[in-house]
């Protein structure tokens, strides 16, 4: 039954999200128990902020970013720098950082409560101040919910073979 539950909610969450359909994704309860309406709910939410997330990277959106990313953010690059909120901003804003592709595959949302754990690999294509830097990489983003609204509060990315 929870078997059945779980793949029903899998196929719906990739019907309301057609960039992601073609991809791997897998989504994990608080505990071993059904996923209520709840998460389900808030799963849904969290994919679509996901797709809009690279949709805005490709389109470097900074208003997605400003909207979206809590004040107090902070992103640690695959170098290890820690960046803004500001510093993203910025970059978007600038030009500074060019995206191609972005293909997310193998993403994995967790709920906990009014958290939301993302982890998903990232093929990407791009360029920050002229430098390439495409290639694999693994990607946590963390989401919370703030008088009702999502916002990112942490992201990490790390290049992978």
């Amino acid at each position: 039954m929870i078997h059945k539950l779980f793949l029903l909610l899998l196929s719906g969450v990739l019907l309301i999200l057609p960039a992601f359909a073609a991809q791997h994704v897998v989504v994990r309860p608080r505990n071993s128990a059904a996923i209520d309406s709840g998460d389900e709910a808030t799963i849904r939410e969290i994919l679509d902020l996901e797709r809009q997330a690279r949709e805005a990277s490709l389109h470097r959106d900074a208003d997605f970013s400003q909207r979206t990313l809590a004040d107090d953010y902070v992103a640690i690059t695959p170098l290890g720098q820690v960046t803004t909120k500001q510093d993203t901003l910025s970059a978007r804003k600038g030009g500074q950082l060019r995206y191609e592709s972005i293909d997310v595959s193998d993403m994995v949302v967790r709920v906990y409560g009014d958290t939301a754990v993302v982890t998903a690999r990232a093929d990407v294509k791009g360029h920050q101040l002229g430098e390439d830097f495409s290639g694999p990489y693994r990607y946590t983003r963390v989401w919370i919910r703030r008088g009702g609204q999502w916002k990112t509060v942490s992201y990490q990315a790390t290049v992978t073979q």
